[in-house]
């Protein structure tokens, strides 16, 4: 038998992430029941306390548990969190070193989208691969530099420790866990039952790429605008230094602080963006998509598009525009 704990945390929390493996795991023991055998998974909620916690002003999680009861279990799974996230983090503080206790005794962990900030609260992820929401990357990167941030990948799993990407991908890797504990045929079979896509891997494709804005380096903030309104243009790093009255090095340095970003990867996501745009919503072929923002070298701008998308340009476009998959 495997004990699996899902954690009720203080705070807002995505509810779909506790109902999620509660119910994955219990319907695989209902599977297991009707082929003749026996349940494997044993799933209790677990709270800071057995106090019940209220979600959305009007749905209720009881613990099964708390903290100070539960000395051994196999999986937590700490759900997806939300609101600021320093407070959240001091709200629920109490779980990081009971967290790091039990996986230092053997307990696997995982958290499901953002649920990877108390993850990397704990420490327990200093070297590691994580992945997290898309649009939580910068601040993720911010408070947690010590950790290896893939934000494109859906799934991480770095020997007992795994995260999810954003949002409704935790399915993933809840799948991904159950073939672990069990086999390829019990996941396949869940996965059809809620027709949920197994084997996804990235969610590149799902992203999209924001202005990053929350610095206070206002001369940056400058390049970052004029980026965005000349996206079409050729635009050089030693001329947006220029325009800045900086150093080529001390700008680089500053643009990447502030935003994450290299210039060139900055103005990369700008125009692919854009494109993406184009091609969602637009009647633009391929090459005149590449060419209004500002690619006239069509291996570059399918090579750029994939890394950044996950996707070649015509299977983005047929997968979101409603009259190319007409």
């Amino acid at each position: 038998m495997k004990n699996i704990s899902i954690l009720v945390p203080a705070g807002a929390v995505a509810l779909s992430c506790i109902e999620g493996p509660f119910i994955l795991f219990n319907k695989a023991n209902e599977f297991l029941q009707v082929a003749g055998e026996e349940a494997l998974f044993n799933v209790q909620l677990v709270g800071l306390s057995n106090e019940s916690r209220v979600y959305d002003r009007a749905f209720s999680v009881k613990p099964d548990k708390s903290i100070e009861d539960v000395q051994k279990t196999d999986l937590i799974i700490i759900p997806a969190v939300n609101g600021e996230m320093m407070q959240v983090i001091e709200q629920n503080k109490d779980f990081l070193p009971w967290i790091v206790d039990l996986h230092q005794k053997g307990t696997e962990v995982a958290s499901l989208c953002v649920g990877s900030f108390l993850l990397a609260s704990t420490g327990l992820l200093n070297g590691k691969r994580c992945s997290t929401h898309w649009a939580a990357e910068n601040d993720f990167r911010k408070m947690f530099p010590n950790v290896n941030l893939v934000s494109d990948k859906i799934i991480t799993d770095e020997k007992g420790i795994y995260s999810s990407g954003g949002a409704t991908s935790f399915w993933n890797l809840l799948l991904y866990l159950l073939e672990k504990y069990t086999n390829r045929e019990m996941a396949i079979r869940f996965s059809k039952y809620y027709e949920i896509e197994i084997d996804r891997y990235s969610q590149s494709p799902f992203t999209i790429f924001n202005a990053q804005l929350s610095h206070q380096d206002d001369p940056i903030k400058i390049a970052q605008a004029y980026i965005e309104k000349n996206y079409q243009e050729k635009i050089t790093i030693e001329q947006l230094a220029s325009m800045l009255a900086l150093s080529r090095r001390n700008f680089e340095r500053r643009f990447k602080k502030a935003t994450a970003n290299t210039v060139t990867e900055y103005i990369q996501r700008v125009k692919i963006e854009a494109a993406k745009k184009d091609l969602e919503a637009g009647k633009k072929n391929i090459n005149e998509v590449m060419y209004h923002v500002g690619y006239t070298d069509t291996k570059a701008f399918r090579s750029t598009f994939k890394k950044i998308t996950g996707l070649l340009p015509l299977a983005y476009k047929n997968k979101y525009n409603r009259g190319a998959a007409a």
